[in-house]
């Protein structure tokens, strides 16, 4: 019996050694596709996160400006329909020039 034990404690040593080792070859593996990928990334024309959050948060804020100006435009075309316009639809007269008379030189005369 004794020796049935020595023989599965060597094989748990030997097991568990594998499994350290291939843990190891793993992490290592992960580690250079990590930088293979971080490489090929950056030789991509891609956006950052940030870049990508703050474009699509002014967007998203110009989109509603023009929704706000489409309501207003909408409701001053109806109200210009309807007749009541607020204020006034025509520019207020200009104050009469006094403009000096523009004097017509004569021809000078043939000898």
């Amino acid at each position: 019996m004794q020796t049935e034990n020595r023989l599965l404690d060597d094989l748990a040593r030997v097991a568990t050694g594998a499994l350290g080792a291939l843990t190891g070859v793993r992490e290592e593996i992960e580690a250079r596709m990590r930088d293979q990928f971080e490489r090929i990334l950056g030789r991509m024309n891609l956006v950052r996160r940030e870049e990508f959050d703050a474009v699509q948060a002014m967007a998203a804020k110009a989109r509603s400006e023009q929704e706000a100006l489409e309501q207003r435009v909408a409701l001053l075309e109806a109200r210009l329909a309807a007749g009541s316009a607020p204020g006034p639809t025509t520019p207020p007269p200009r104050a009469a020039r006094s403009r000096s008379p523009v004097r017509k030189s004569k021809p000078a005369p043939s000898p």
